[in-house]
């Protein structure tokens, strides 16, 4: 059972997104009216493995908030749906301690399959937040431009496929259904492409496959 803990201030957007998620045998959720502050308190006797967290406007405490959650509930996966598109909010927020990121034109099952994803211990980004981070990179201007090619070289047919596919903003799901193989499948190679290039985020997988050519950008 995947205990999901929603926190949303605000009673008629938390109990329609919880709602949304009745009916899945594998899936409790657990929703409450607190701020995330007042959620740091009664967590441990929750035992959450997914923490899911609704954003209306970026701010520096929540920031505060969500690191110090992952610091103390590091087997506790943070959700985050944001309201907004603030760039470096976003950014802030995965440096944090945030594992998966939603964005405000998310459905039904896009939410579920975060949440199996982050309960299989991987990243998981919305496409639009993926686009985010992609520009973010695009424009820093302290980019090591002399990545190891090399290790490009180390990846079979298929984990270069399913690095392309991810890379250009696909969800599990979607590669999944265009390679005609399963989401576990999917996720697995994505850990193996990981590993074989020395990276350990989702958005450092992005940013590989920027620098070597992988994918194409407008």
């Amino acid at each position: 059972m995947i205990k999901v803990a929603l926190v949303d201030e605000h009673p008629v957007v938390g109990d329609a997104l919880s709602s949304l998620l009745q009916g899945i045998d594998d899936i409790e959720v657990s929703a409450f009216n607190i701020s995330i502050g007042e959620m740091l308190a009664i967590l441990p006797e929750f035992q959450a493995n997914i923490f899911l967290a609704i954003l209306y406007q970026p701010k520096q405490k929540t920031a505060e908030e969500i690191k110090l959650l992952s610091e103390r509930f590091p087997r506790t996966k943070i959700l985050i749906l944001s309201l907004f598109h603030d760039e470096k909010f976003i950014l802030k927020l995965i440096k944090a301690g945030v594992k998966g990121h939603l964005s405000s034109d998310t459905d039904r099952s896009e939410i579920i399959e975060a949440i199996y994803t982050l309960r299989n211990g991987y990243e998981f980004y919305a496409k639009t937040i993926t686009n985010l981070l992609l520009n973010s990179y695009l424009s820093d201007k302290d980019i090591d431009k002399s990545e190891k090619e090399s290790r490009q070289k180390s990846l079979s047919a298929r984990e270069m496929e399913v690095l392309r596919l991810f890379a250009e903003g696909m969800a599990n799901r979607s590669i999944a259904d265009k390679l005609f193989i399963s989401v576990r499948t999917v996720e697995t190679h994505k850990n193996n492409i990981m590993k074989k290039i020395n990276i350990k985020t989702t958005v450092d997988l992005v940013k590989f496959a920027i620098k070597n050519n992988i994918i194409e950008l407008d």
